[in-house]
């Protein structure tokens, strides 16, 4: 619930002036308050999601910590339901990131959703099939209990933990209003990126939002994962939907604000699309986002940043995780191929909190759902 959407339903019953309605909302993003007074008696109080487990890895740049958070399971007579599941668990990871002046930051990994239903075969939330989506709430309530029961301050939030997030587009937006309202948890919009497999279709609803004030400066990453449409369509089943081709045009026709990039996210898989050929064709792939932005923009600059994931594996995994020799020889291609690329750094895998570990080895190969984006 927004400020003024909270204002409205609770100003007449709070008691005194000096914590109002709205105080209180400010104070419960920026101090972790959960309670006030109503007149005639009792309180509100916040309840978020209790805190499940909590688990930490040692990486170079600090602690990973990966916290879950315990919510309702699905409803009854719901698609794939468990009627014994009472409870189930959202996963979060908080990520430590030194920067160029040495200062540590950290990264808050949500989830929008328990399991997915993309059905990407690389990934272990995917093994899941779709439990749920969350609520703005619930996804709001990661990011509180990072900053609030955990302690850490978070300075980026990506939207790349269990689930899909195009798939369930109304609930993010709405947690994203309550995060980066200035009156909530203020968190700059520039600071928040949404990741999706390829759902075009959410794509260019997310291209209207980011045309409003105050939404320019969101961040979007396309997990890309492959070169071509062949190896594409066998990792990720959402190319049969769209192809390359229609995720090539969807990103060169979505608005660029600002000095913003678009994040290419590609997963290093040994024996799958780690070739020199491979490399090539995705620089292939870039070439007319890069170009059509410079043309508009009048820019030197490229407007695709790809960042390069050495697979990590899941649980029963066909792949071990590539060499560091393999990667190193990936990143070199792709550069000689002109494409502007990073190599993100490993951390969590020891704890399955690395990108594409997220999910509970307990509930797997639930029903696929039809592909849908909320409006």
């Amino acid at each position: 619930m927004g400020c003024d959407a909270f204002v409205r339903a609770t100003a007449d019953r709070v008691v005194g002036r000096s914590l109002g309605a709205e105080t209180f909302y400010k104070e419960c993003y920026r101090s972790g308050r959960r309670e006030i007074a109503l007149r005639g008696g009792g309180a509100w109080v916040f309840t978020p999601p209790a805190l499940g487990r909590v688990v930490e890895d040692e990486s170079p740049e600090g602690v990973v910590r990966k916290f879950t958070l315990r919510v309702p399971g699905p409803r009854s007579g719901a698609l794939g339901a468990d009627p014994r599941a009472s409870e189930v668990e959202t996963e979060s990871v908080l990520i430590p990131m030194i920067g160029r002046k040495g200062n540590r930051t950290y990264t808050l990994c949500v989830s929008s959703q328990v399991g997915c239903a993309m059905g990407c075969v690389f990934c272990e939330t995917a093994q899941m099939g779709l439990v749920r989506s969350l609520d703005a709430s619930e996804i709001v309530a990661q990011w509180w209990t990072a900053t609030h029961v955990l302690g850490q301050s978070v300075s980026n939030m990506v939207f790349m933990g269990m689930g899909e997030p195009m798939d369930n587009l109304e609930n993010v937006l709405g947690a994203i209003a309550c995060i980066t309202d200035h009156k909530g948890g203020a968190l700059p919009m520039s600071k928040v990126t949404i990741s999706t497999v390829g759902r075009v279709d959410g794509i260019r609803l997310l291209s209207e939002r980011v045309r409003e004030r105050g939404w320019r400066r969101l961040g979007l990453a396309l997990s890309l994962n492959a070169p071509n449409d062949q190896i594409r369509s066998e990792i990720m089943p959402i190319n049969r939907k769209w192809e390359m081709a229609d995720l090539q045009r969807a990103l060169i026709e979505y608005p660029a604000h600002g000095a913003g990039k678009l994040c290419v996210e590609y997963v290093l898989i040994p024996g799958v699309n780690d070739r020199r050929e491979h490399a090539a064709e995705i620089a292939a792939f870039c070439r007319p986002i890069d170009g059509a932005y410079k043309a508009e923009r009048e820019a030197n600059s490229p407007r695709v940043l790809l960042n390069l994931i050495p697979y990590n594996p899941r649980r029963n995994s066909p792949w071990p995780a590539p060499e560091e020799e393999a990667v190193e020889a990936f990143l070199g291609w792709l550069t000689e191929a002109g494409v502007y690329a990073k190599r993100r750094r490993t951390k969590g895998r020891k704890m399955m909190g690395a990108c594409g570990q997220l999910g509970s080895e307990a509930i797997r190969g639930r029903r696929m759902v039809e592909l849908h984006v909320k409006t």
